[in-house]
């Protein structure tokens, strides 16, 4: 008896172990398949012209206005001011498209510089792309504008996350960022903890998943009903009327430069980049303690403070604010 035993023990091994070598085998020796054709949601140009959102923005709003064709989808730009003037890039931040320079913009292209400013990936009129959102993407997309445009270099300016861009594409893209760089209210040193409990749920795969629902898109639409045309109303028209808005942002806010960003300001405190950070003592998006990091993170910068300026400065115009922003602004880009 104890022959077949063994022999059934054997065949019982050879059964258990067959089926998984030729898993094995076939893990080992499967070929990949073509990669998916990335998936572009449209961007503002896809709504209709009688929805509000045309009020307060339109492809127009600046002058010199045209569309790159990018690997990532379609951007929307504007470049003013005289073409032998100085170059200047504006950077938008998190929610907002490039109408948050309303105020700074004309003024900078007044005083002869060349301003580019652009909408960027996922906001305003540029296009939506079903990736990932971090600071690679946002350099990228930079990069490859000016690259278009056939800008070698320029000087770079940003507001809140548009700052943290700013800091790392001089990281990424050395080469490409002239003299001056210029942050203001940046982020890119927040923490987990400085991040509201209402964005870190909105920016999870539940939090995505109901604002992309169409009860979620229902309330959205609800939300942003009203006859205001402050530029501020754009985020709750984006999140409302744009499929790809909410994931960009939620991507932005956990895999995105609002945070992480040390290494690129110890590398632009490396350089020999003139700095500029203005920020406002009212400013209850970005805390103190992150400000006081990026500043101590650039001892050389110059630190333009605003006296109770939140952390909209540059669309403080009543206030005088975004004056003094710009104020600010022409005399470090001219100096």
């Amino acid at each position: 008896m104890a022959r077949p035993t063994a022999f059934l023990r054997i065949a019982g091994y050879a059964l258990f172990s067959i089926p998984l070598l030729l898993l094995l085998i076939y893990l080992v020796t499967q070929f990949p398949r073509p990669q998916e054709p990335l998936h572009i949601y449209p961007s503002l140009a896809s709504i209709p012209r009688s929805n509000r959102v045309w009020e307060i923005y339109d492809e127009d709003y600046f002058p010199g206005g045209g569309y790159a064709v990018l690997p990532y989808g379609r951007v929307r730009y504007w470049v003013m001011g005289p073409e032998d003037g100085e170059k200047v890039v504006l950077i938008p931040g998190l929610l907002l498209p490039a109408i948050i320079w309303k105020n700074v913009a004309p003024q900078l292209a007044s005083h002869g510089f060349r301003v580019l400013l652009y909408d960027i990936y996922g906001r305003g009129f540029s296009d939506a792309p079903s990736t990932t959102y971090d600071s690679v993407l946002y350099t990228t997309q930079l990069a490859l504008l000016l690259q278009y445009l056939g800008w070698r270099s320029t000087n770079v300016a940003g507001v809140s996350m548009g700052g943290a861009i700013a800091s790392a594409f001089h990281a990424d893209f050395p080469y490409l960022v002239d003299r001056k760089v210029a942050l203001i209210s940046p982020a890119g040193t927040l923490e987990a903890a400085d991040l509201s409990r209402t964005s870190k749920f909105m920016s999870s795969a539940l939090g995505q998943m109901l604002s992309s629902s169409f009860p979620g898109r229902m309330y959205l639409r609800s939300m942003a009903e009203s006859n205001s045309t402050d530029p501020v109303e754009l985020a709750r028209l984006q999140a409302a009327y744009l499929p790809g808005y909410n994931a960009a942002v939620g991507s932005s806010i956990r895999q995105g430069p609002v945070r992480g960003q040390r290494s690129s300001f110890q590398l632009l405190h490396k350089s020999n980049k003139n700095i500029l950070i203005v920020y406002g003592t009212a400013d209850n998006t970005i805390p103190p303690r992150s400000t006081s990091t990026v500043i101590s993170l650039l001892p050389r910068a110059q630190v333009h403070v605003i006296e109770g300026g939140t952390h909209s400065l540059i669309l403080e115009e009543k206030l005088g604010h975004s004056i003094e922003v710009t104020k600010a602004l022409i005399e470090f880009l001219s100096s």
